[in-house]
């Protein structure tokens, strides 16, 4: 067996689990999970906070009794603690960084499987690049992939709240599914993006030229509503997409999404996060075709929060009215970037209040790709302490790609709005796992 432990080859398990210690050792806080003595298990998302504020509102577990808290230190127990009582309401407390991945990619590479051997069968000088990849090892890769995809998600039930305790607690490697349920709160937690052990080659994507295409997201919200994600990090920590290996001549990709809305979700607030170190950061609407399912849904709040190290999709959006206000996007100089604002297929998107840091050089036009036609708001927003009018400045820009202002609606729940010049300044204060005051 020659599986790889995360972007390289079979090493041993050793060098996973020497990494996984030490990131642990570093991070693991003390205490409960607790702000300035209140008990964040029992908070529940304040009135008018964003579209998850709609209706009855976002309490997640908050009412569960003794019997449904649990403080949990493992991966095994964390998923315990989801399954144990169905949708009754739940206070799930992660103490410490838990490890989806403990034993490496090893633990899931199916008997047979050979990384080498898969570069060697599927080499475009041997397949080519007209017929998607099959034969024995691609079976062995899909199967050891199989292993993994069934062992690293975690599928959160309704009424259920999920905090980290103290300063120095989340999750490595495991994708939080909230799949078709309704009243979830995920607070105070570090969470680094899975790595897919097993991606897949397909000599046909990209133009022919070939792809590595990955799986797994850090959170998903998927056909769920009343979601409150607040006051977590979510980065790619220990592999970061500029270590990543290169075969074929493309980037051996292992990451997917850090946090992606998608299939008819609704009622979503994403508050005073910290998102870092990404490339495909945030989709809210997966596809151009999910008119049927996403039409009149996907209504997301995004305020407060921190974009540093972001490729892109912060957030893409698609079909959803989505109000962005008053989050630090940091662009610093060599990184690799390509939008802010994604403008995709009947997209509502209300951006308003923002402050954007840019690296001298860095295209102020760019902040707005435009995908499909779809007009958007995009009002008081600075740049570099300065106010900007980003439709005009990506429309100077881009005039190939020209963007229409008025999304056709307003905001109504909203916190209070500061102003942009002091965003960066609040912001980078408070944003981010083990901030909540």
């Amino acid at each position: 067996m020659n599986a790889q432990i995360w972007h390289g080859h079979a090493t041993g398990k050793a060098a996973v689990l020497v990494g996984c210690t030490a990131l642990v050792l570093g991070l693991t806080g003390t205490g409960s999970a607790q702000a300035g003595g209140r008990d964040l298990g029992r908070e529940v998302l304040p009135a008018g906070d964003g579209w998850a504020s709609e209706g009855a509102g976002t309490t997640g577990g908050s009412a569960a009794d003794a019997a449904h808290v649990h403080t949990v230190t493992t991966w095994a127990e964390f998923r315990q603690a989801l399954a144990d009582g169905g949708s009754a309401p739940k206070i799930i407390k992660v103490k410490g960084m838990i490890d989806a991945v403990s034993e490496g990619c090893d633990a899931f590479a199916a008997e047979g499987y050979d990384f080498q051997r898969y570069l060697a069968d599927y080499d475009p000088a041997v397949w080519g690049h007209d017929t998607p990849v099959s034969g024995a090892q691609e079976d062995l890769r899909a199967a050891s992939a199989a292993a993994q995809d069934q062992a690293i998600k975690a599928n959160v039930p309704a009424n259920t709240t999920i905090v980290g305790v103290g300063k120095g607690s989340g999750i490595l490697g495991g994708s939080l599914q909230i799949k078709g349920v309704d009243n979830v709160i995920l607070r105070n937690l570090t969470v680094e993006a899975p790595i897919d052990c097993f991606p897949q080659w397909d000599p046909t994507d990209d133009n022919r030229t070939g792809a590595w295409n990955s799986e797994y997201d850090g959170v998903v919200v998927y056909g769920s509503t009343h979601v409150w994600i607040d006051h977590n990090t979510l980065t790619d920590g220990r592999y970061p997409d500029s270590s990543l290996p290169s075969y074929f001549g493309k980037v051996y990709q292992q990451h997917d999404g850090l946090l992606d809305v998608v299939r008819g979700a609704n009622h979503v607030t994403v508050s005073w996060n910290s998102f870092e170190d990404h490339d495909k950061t945030m989709l809210i609407g997966n596809s151009d075709g999910a008119g049927a399912t996403d039409t009149g849904k996907l209504k997301v709040t995004l305020h407060h929060n921190r974009f540093e190290g972001i490729v892109e999709r912060a957030p893409r959006v698609r079909f959803g009215q989505v109000d962005s206000y008053n989050n630090h996007f940091v662009v610093t100089k060599g990184q690799n970037y390509g939008y802010v604002f994604g403008i995709g297929a009947s997209s509502q998107l209300y951006a308003t209040h923002n402050a954007l840091s840019l690296a001298s050089g860095v295209s102020v036009g760019k902040a707005l790709k435009k995908w499909n036609e779809a007009p958007l708001t995009a009002e008081n927003n600075y740049v570099n302490g300065r106010p900007t009018d980003l439709i005009a400045v990506h429309n100077a820009e881009i005039p190939g790609e020209t963007l229409q202002s008025g999304a056709g609606w307003t905001p109504t729940l909203r916190t209070k709005v500061d102003s942009p010049r002091a965003v960066p300044g609040i912001v980078d204060h408070r944003a981010g796992a083990g901030r909540l005051r």
